[in-house]
């Protein structure tokens, strides 16, 4: 079955970097984009980042353009998110998840099929 499991959150002083990373498995990785999205608590949950099956094409948040930077990885069936500069506004815990196509879908929950469990970044000021 289809298993992602990120790792690399933890807590982190404001200006910082952690880069998170997401294990995929049970699913033809590298026939398909890759997601971030993001919950901090009490709000909903929400867009980070994606990139395309291939790696030629990204988006980003506004919120995380110039500090966060996806990548992957096809041959280890691994996605990154290289967060630098954090801010407290950071602290959430963070999803990767699969889109249903290959190329970078509409940043919304619904065009993701499979998600992680998730991992906390926590910023401090």
């Amino acid at each position: 079955q289809v298993q992602l499991v990120e790792s690399g959150g933890g807590l982190v002083q404001a200006g910082g970097s952690l880069r998170l990373s997401c294990a995929a498995s049970g699913f033809t990785f590298g026939a398909s984009a890759m997601g971030w999205f993001r919950q901090a608590p009490a709000k909903e949950r929400e867009f980070v980042a994606a990139i395309s099956w291939n790696g030629g094409n990204k988006n980003s948040a506004d919120s995380v353009k110039g500090r966060f930077t996806i990548s992957r990885d096809n041959a280890k069936n691994t996605v990154y998110l290289q967060m630098n500069n954090l801010k407290p506004e950071d602290t959430a815990v963070y999803y990767c998840a699969t889109a249903r196509y290959a190329a970078i879908p509409p940043p919304i929950e619904n065009e993701y099929a499979y998600w992680g469990q998730g991992t906390l970044v926590t910023v401090s000021s």
